[in-house]
């Protein structure tokens, strides 16, 4: 049966309003909300994904539930919930060739396996529907499960893709073949981009862009104190002095050279706020592109060895290069249970890591962050961005990637992919860079370099990247565009009746 959600609603949307540089944002979706509302506060919205912690889905959802909330919405929130892992592993392998990626094996034993989830956990939320309601299915996991109980109530439906990429390949046309069967149960689609849409909703989809809630605690602004407060109680630093929190239950751990999970702290600290740190934090996923990163990242350390001084820009480009420090870093993946392939990606990173001299070793942390805090987990990752010099989103297929967007608004110069999800929010020299190739250890290294050595410019590039964060990839602006997206749904039906 689904699992509903319980949201800790501590932050309201006035608290939003009363920062001066979020008002205009603010009063903007209020005023959009004062027209829509009052037709849709007799009906309950139903949110329903796989997960409700870990990705991109999990992490926005509650602040826009919340929202929506405060604006007279009654909007509730359901979990698929299954005990077959093989439900995961089809729908994972699903989301892999959208991205191109995948095996092209969806025979009729596993739409079986994928409809028997689906009916189970619609048959439970059936009884809690009644009639007018909206449901949003997001993402191919619950995809059937639209279709279904489009078919048994007398509700509003809308599928919500998170992902897809710009090119149509024999993956991508496999797994958008094996999705058609459900998409007439659906009023109207939801996409990222113009890009990914399939041929059978290019007629009746709208775009909403994912966004970042600035209240969040991976995207709160945090003061020194506070930064080295959280990494001593996360375990990323020893406390020197006094901290005036406790350290949490469950603290982050670092790869060791033996091949096990350790405290962060050991062999030795990693340094965060002594040296410079290029980090990316992500799931583990083969398409979040962290072992061209972590071989690029190693390149440029062992080519820098074999240089003259006389090579080098400046003795700063060189110092800079020898101490800077590589963190990869992502959720315990024993605690994803829709993503079985994180064991395997964290295998294939330690086996990389092995082959490396032991003094590129000491220079990447490899850390898994524990999950059964939302809050601390996002508190470890603001401080892990809030501490780097460049962060990363090396992916070689990305429906749009949060991760950029976070680390944009923290007035970091980010390093993307030409992934189509990271290029709707970077243009390269404008508020980012872009490496075109990054499967290619080579050009990784060589576009990493590039952007260290251009000190002055690096701090343009995340002036930039905030300034694009305010005025694109706010929660607000999504709310607005789910508000607008509710009203023509229930409009279209009324015009069909």
């Amino acid at each position: 049966m689904v699992d509903i959600i319980d949201l800790e609603e501590n932050i309201h949307i006035d608290d939003y309003e009363a920062v001066a540089y979020l008002t205009s944002v603010v009063q903007n979706l209020k005023g959009t909300a004062k027209s829509i509302v009052p037709d849709l506060k007799d009906r309950t919205i139903w949110m329903v994904n796989s997960s409700a912690h870990g990705g991109g889905v999990a992490e926005m959802l509650p602040r826009v539930i919340s929202l929506m909330r405060d604006l007279g919405l009654d909007v509730r929130w359901a979990v698929l919930q299954s005990d077959r892992d093989d439900f995961f592993r089809i729908t994972k392998n699903i989301h892999n060739l959208i991205h191109d990626s995948g095996e092209t094996d969806l025979d009729q034993e596993k739409r079986e396996i994928y409809e028997s989830v689906n009916r189970r956990n619609a048959d439970d939320l059936k009884t809690r529907l009644n009639p007018g309601d909206i449901l949003i299915a997001h993402d191919p996991q619950p995809m059937a499960l639209g279709r279904m109980l489009k078919s048994d109530a007398d509700i509003h439906t809308i599928w919500r893709s998170h992902i897809g990429i710009a090119d149509h390949t024999e993956r991508t046309r496999h797994a958008w073949e094996f999705l058609q069967p459900y998409a007439d149960g659906f009023d109207t689609a939801v996409f990222t981009s113009d890009k990914y849409v399939p041929d059978y909703f290019k007629d009746n989809y709208r775009i909403i862009h994912p966004a970042i809630d600035p209240f969040n605690h991976k995207n709160r602004e945090l003061e020194p104190v506070k930064i080295m407060g959280i990494m001593c109680n996360a375990g990323m630093a020893k406390p020197r002095h006094p901290v005036l929190t406790p350290p949490f239950e469950n603290t982050a751990r670092r790869l060791q050279k033996n091949g096990h999970f350790s405290p962060a702290v050991q062999p030795e600290e990693i340094g965060l706020m002594f040296r410079m740190t290029v980090a990316q934090i992500s799931r583990w996923d083969r398409l979040k592109g962290f072992l061209p990163l972590m071989q690029g990242f190693a390149e440029m350390k062992m080519r820098s060895r074999g240089r003259s001084d006389s090579e080098w820009d400046c003795r700063r480009h060189k110092k800079m290069v020898e101490i800077i420090r590589l963190v990869l870093a992502g959720p315990d993946p024993e605690a994803i249970q829709d993503d079985p392939q994180g064991l395997e990606v964290m295998e294939e990173l330690k086996a990389a890591y092995r082959e490396f001299p032991d003094w590129v070793q000491d220079d990447i942390a490899i850390l898994a962050l524990p999950m059964d805090s939302r809050k601390r987990n996002s508190l470890m990752v603001n401080v892990l961005q809030q501490v780097s010099s460049v962060v990363v989103q090396n992916s070689l297929q990305e429906g749009f990637g949060l991760t950029a967007a976070e680390a944009m608004w923290k007035r970091k110069p980010v390093l993307v992919s030409n992934a189509s999800g990271l290029l709707e929010q970077v243009e390269d020299g404008r508020n980012g860079a872009v490496n075109p190739d990054p499967e290619n250890k080579t050009a990784v290294a060589e576009a990493l370099e590039s952007l260290l050595r251009r000190g002055t410019d690096r701090e343009r590039l995340g002036g930039n990247a905030q300034q694009t964060v305010y005025a694109k990839f706010l929660v607000f602006t999504q709310v607005g565009d789910w508000l607008e997206t509710l009203k023509a749904v229930v409009e279209q039906k009324g015009r069909s009746a």
